[in-house]
């Protein structure tokens, strides 16, 4: 599959995951739970669905696989942006208030997928 595919098919996928993570961690947070629990919670939902769909689809090649070991790589890129994502959304919501915290988080996100895209196309789902 070619980059500019890749890129397409990852923002199609992450935009599904942006909107089941963003709305739970509204939802969550708006109903009186810590930011950070909504936050995590709202990402563990968008993860669960990109792991699959993106190795599926969106980087399927005979070099990568649907595994043990991608899992783990994609676990261990989740726990990182999930640190970053949590420490600036929680940040937000002390500083500014939840509003700005759910207003902060999609930007946030957005700049994870980044990173996000790079490290499933060049580690995550390889063999």
């Amino acid at each position: 599959m070619t980059l500019r595919r890749q890129t397409r098919t990852f923002a199609l996928i992450g935009g599904l995951q942006w909107v089941v993570d963003w709305l739970v961690m509204v939802a969550l947070s708006g109903s009186g739970i810590s930011v950070a629990a909504a936050n995590i919670t709202g990402r563990i939902c968008g993860a669960s669905l990109g792991f699959w769909l993106n190795g599926r689809f969106t980087f399927a090649s005979p070099e990568t696989t649907l595994g043990r070991t991608q899992l783990a790589r994609f676990v261990l890129m989740w726990l990182g942006t999930t640190v970053v994502s949590t420490l600036i959304v929680t940040r937000a919501n002390h500083l500014f208030g939840l509003q700005w915290a759910w207003l902060i988080k999609p930007m946030v996100e957005a700049a994870l997928a980044a990173v996000g895209f790079v490290l499933s196309r060049h580690w995550v789902y390889r063999r």
